[in-house]
């Protein structure tokens, strides 16, 4: 399974891992630039790295996380998320209209609750997706 998971990810990089991670990226740095919403660009550059290699990765929700992460991701919701998670829909159902693409819009599927609430969940393999509690 491992060989099927790098195909897919050689793939999906080539044609959307690639652009979505600069996109990531970039709002991960502008986000740098107000000392206040460093803890959201570390997020973004997390979903980044996420974005790059999804195939046999899987996100969990991390139970330590407090209040802070909840209104965190309330203000991430209404700044970015919902536009980002927007985005993976659309991509996803545009991947889906063709059968070797249903793969990737899974992938995107797989990543709206991430990009709509990213504090407080973990990117872990999928083999062992409660490895690191």
């Amino acid at each position: 399974m491992k060989a099927v998971n790098i195909v897919l990810n050689v793939v999906w990089l080539i044609i959307w891992g690639l652009w979505m991670a600069i996109g990531y990226a970039l709002l991960g740095l502008l986000m740098f630039i107000f000392i206040i919403t460093i803890p959201w660009g570390i997020a973004s550059l997390r979903i980044a790295n996420y974005v790059l290699w999804p195939f046999g990765r899987t996100t969990v929700e991390r139970h330590d996380a407090g209040v802070a992460s909840l209104l965190g991701n309330i203000i991430w919701l209404v700044l970015a998320g919902i536009w980002l998670a927007i985005g993976h829909v659309i991509a996803g159902v545009a991947f889906c209209l063709t059968i070797i693409g249903i793969p990737f819009g899974i992938a995107n599927f797989k990543m709206v609750p991430i990009s709509l609430v990213p504090l407080g969940r973990e990117i872990v393999p999928v083999d062992a997706p409660y490895a690191t509690r």
